[in-house]
């Protein structure tokens, strides 16, 4: 192994060729995700709701109730959601 001022060469190029991989893999995947999406778009699904609804499962389901707790406060402080539909008397 070459050392070079206190530096393993050896190792650190090991591990600059192993994120350089993982980087190039990590591309492929999105390209993917990116023909995943295009295909649900061309079969009339909203991409943008999709995704919503991905990172909204990749929560623990007491921080998704919290995130729409506020969510639905905040929309009613702005009054974009309706309190309470009145009765007809």
């Amino acid at each position: 192994m070459t050392d070079v001022g206190g530096v393993a060469a050896d190792q650190l190029r090991s591990y600059i060729e192993r994120v350089e991989r993982l980087e190039e893999e990590k591309a492929g995947i999105a390209a993917d995700i990116k023909d995943v999406f295009a295909e649900a778009k061309g079969n009339g699904f909203d991409v943008k709701t999709m995704r919503q609804i991905s990172r909204l499962r990749k929560l623990e389901e007491i921080d998704r109730q919290e995130q729409e707790t506020l969510l639905d406060l905040y929309k009613r402080a702005l009054g974009m959601l309706e309190t309470d539909v009145p009765d007809d008397e």
